[in-house]
């Protein structure tokens, strides 16, 4: 029996739990997944919870991601590299290892044939969503990556500490309201939660007319999951661009959450049905 769940920040909105038991499911594996809701103040209530009550892991959810990380006894690659963890597995000592799985399920939802290695992309935020997509663009092959945000100055300690991870990778600031010329890139990315239902559903994080700025060939990548159509990716799809949902981001961040905790595979499509029926 495997005891695991959702630690966050409000959690009202996360279907986490409906995909996770479908891919236990899919596995005939005996599992429970409950949905903690923990304000950021509860946090160290929280994970004595946890340890308190036998659970073999959890997943973490905004606004703790980087707080979390404080509780750790260690972290893989990509949760290092990220600069914050969304999944965390307990051992029998009560340690807490602590990964990342958003980078996987970014980079696992881009469509294979996409060819991004040499190009230039777009991000529209500068938060951990961000900086995940940021590291799955730089592992697909992307050179450049600008990032749109509204406040340049509060984006610095984010965008610095990924110019000292990849040398390499140019990195740059834009005002978001000033995102008009979007030609030069081959991928754009929402990490914003602009477009989210309860949360500015109704708009989108870029204008129209600076999305028909953008080849023909590029592709618009929304990491809001809820609704799966957002007004951007409608926008997108109204000129012929190729998309991708936010959706799919998170079924395989899931898949392999699963994996870290039972070293076993769940079927994908058994978690995306799931998921499409709790949206």
């Amino acid at each position: 029996m495997y005891k695991l769940g959702i630690i966050g920040y409000p959690l009202g909105h996360s279907i986490s739990a409906v995909i996770q038991k479908a891919g236990f499911e899919s596995l005939n594996l005996d599992a429970s997944y409950e949905v903690l809701e923990t304000p950021p103040e509860n946090l160290i209530d929280r994970i004595k919870f946890l340890k308190r009550n036998d659970f073999n892991g959890f997943n973490v959810t905004i606004p703790l991601k980087v707080p979390v990380s404080l509780f750790v006894n260690d972290i893989d690659d990509d949760a290092n590299i990220a600069g914050c963890v969304n999944t965390v597995k307990i051992d029998s000592d009560k340690n807490f290892f602590g990964y990342n799985t958003d980078i996987y399920g970014f980079m696992t939802a881009i469509p294979k044939e996409a060819d991004l290695k040499g190009k230039s992309g777009a991000i529209l935020g500068t938060g951990g969503a961000s900086r995940a997509a940021a590291v799955g663009l730089v592992r697909k092959g992307i050179e450049e990556i600008d990032f749109y945000t509204r406040n340049i100055i509060n984006s610095q300690q984010s965008i610095n500490y990924l110019r000292a991870k990849f040398p390499t990778i140019k990195f740059e600031a834009h005002q978001i309201q000033n995102a008009r010329d979007f030609s030069k890139y081959s991928i754009l990315v929402n990490a914003t939660p602009i477009g989210m239902r309860g949360f500015a559903m109704d708009e989108t994080p870029v204008e129209y007319e600076a999305l028909k700025t953008l080849n023909s060939d590029s592709i618009v990548y929304d990491i809001v999951y809820n609704p799966m159509d957002t007004i951007l990716l409608q926008y997108a799809k109204k000129l012929n661009l190729k998309t991708v949902e936010g959706l799919d981001m998170l079924i395989y961040q899931a898949e392999k959450a699963i994996n870290i905790w039972t070293g076993k595979s769940p079927d994908v499509q058994t978690m995306k049905i799931a998921a499409l029926k709790a949206l």
